[in-house]
Formats: structure tokens, C-alpha cells, sequence
């Protein structure tokens, strides 16, 4: 019976294809995961009981026990979540450095370097930095919302909705400066992945689909800035209080 041995190079090839696909799907999920969020803090324009009801379900904390509740124990589910999430960006970013990295040994593994310049939007140009920026900001928010270690004018003690709008008005309204910064930087990273996770996964099949996808990662990039943007804008100018 023939078997097949794979070269070092095949290996590499496969290694790579395979890494590209993970960056792709887990990608993927951390947008999906951005769109909810982003849903979940529109919920400030309906009110304070309907943002800090969203929060506490989330959290399991409610009298019907959360997501997933009976099937896991009430208050389980937010920590998977957060497991899944947390090895996304792992994985994610793990594979980002490896592509990168054999991206760069491969063009110094010759004797002379030949410098192509390939027609990139600025977006996939700054691309690693992008995703430097989103995981610091992201431990960030964390940190402020989640662990409550940093208090941007709210105390510990304070429901979901006070402490979102204390963090965005008054003396902290220019943290929504900051916020649109870092969410520039978000988007931007966005509207590459978006392109570059769909074309990994074989759907940039033409010129007509070369098309779509690029209008299809602009209308998610847009979507995201506008509807994070929109609450904290909104504390900042006293309509939400």
C-alpha cells in the first residue's frame, strides 16, 4: 500500500493554510461577539431597568436564571463565554504572530530582497498594530467595567447602567474621545478582517465578489463605530442621564 510523505515545505504550506483558517473562524467570532455587545449597550437609550436587567442576565443573575439556565447552574454560563472568547483571542493572535513571522523569514530567506508594493488599504497596512491596540484597550475595559479596578467616575457599588453613564458624562465626557480613538482603531481592524477572514474561506471568488466583501467589511466597520459610539456620545451630551 503507497504512502505518502509529506516534504518540509508541503508540511509548512499545510501548517500555514491551516493557521490562516483559525485567524478566519476565530476572527469571525470575535466580530459576531462586538455585533451583540453592541446590541446589548444600545439597550442604554431604552432605559435604566432594561440595561441593568440585559447585564444581569447576562451575568445569570435574574429570577429565570440567566442563559442557558436550567441546563447549566444559574451564573456558569458567563464564564464559559468568557473561556471561549478568551481562547479565541489566544488563538487568534497566536496565529497572527506565526504567519507573521514566517511571512518575514520568508522574504529575508534569499540572497537579494526584491520590494514589491501591493495595493493595500491603510487599514490592512497597519493591521498588527490594530490588533496590538484592540487587545490593550480591550484589557482596558475589562478592567474598568468588568473587574471594576479602574472606576471612570462611578463607584463599585453602582448598578450597570450608573456606571456607564458616570463613565461618559460630566468631568469623564472625554473619555468618549478616547473611546472613538480606540474605536477607530477597532473598526479599521474590523474591515480588513472581515475581508481577509472571507476571502480565507473562499468567497472572494471574482471581481463582482471582490466587491461585495469590500462593501460587506465597510457596512460592518460603519455599523460597529456608529451604534458603540452612539450611547457613550449620548451620555456625553446629557440626552442620556
Amino acid at each position: 500500500m503507497a504512502t505518502t510523505t509529506l516534504t518540509p515545505h508541503q508540511k509548512a504550506v499545510r501548517s500555514t493554510v491551516a493557521m490562516k483558517a483559525l485567524m478566519a473562524v476565530t476572527g469571525i467570532i470575535l466580530i459576531v461577539f462586538l455585533l451583540m455587545h453592541m446590541v446589548g449597550n444600545l439597550k442604554m437609550f431604552v432605559g435604566a431597568d432594561s440595561f441593568n436587567h440585559y447585564a444581569e442576565w447576562l451575568k445569570g443573575m435574574t429570577e429565570d436564571g440567566g442563559i442557558a439556565y436550567p441546563i447549566l447552574p444559574q451564573g456558569t454560563f458567563i464564564w464559559l463565554f468568557r473561556l471561549v472568547l478568551l481562547a479565541c483571542i489566544v488563538a487568534h493572535m497566536v496565529s497572527a504572530w506565526q504567519l507573521t513571522v514566517r511571512d518575514r523569514a520568508a522574504r529575508g530567506g534569499t540572497n537579494y530582497v526584491v520590494t514589491k508594493r501591493r495595493a493595500q488599504t491603510y487599514s490592512a497596512r497597519t493591521m498588527r498594530w490594530g490588533g496590538v491596540i484592540l487587545a490593550g484597550f480591550l484589557v482596558f475595559h475589562l478592567l474598568q467595567f468588568t473587574v471594576k479596578a479602574i472606576t471612570t467616575g462611578f463607584k463599585a457599588s453602582d448598578d450597570p447602567y450608573t456606571m456607564f453613564v458616570k463613565s461618559f458624562s460630566g468631568p469623564m465626557s472625554f473619555m468618549v474621545v478616547v473611546y472613538a480613538i480606540w474605536l477607530v482603531s477597532v473598526c479599521m481592524h474590523v474591515r480588513h478582517a472581515v475581508w481577509s477572514s472571507l476571502t480565507t474561506l473562499g468567497l472572494n471568488t471574482s471581481e463582482r465578489a471582490r466587491g461585495v466583501l469590500n462593501a460587506l467589511a465597510m457596512a460592518v466597520a460603519v455599523l460597529l463605530f456608529l451604534g458603540f459610539i452612539a450611547a457613550p456620545l449620548a451620555c456625553a451630551l446629557g440626552w442620556i442621564h
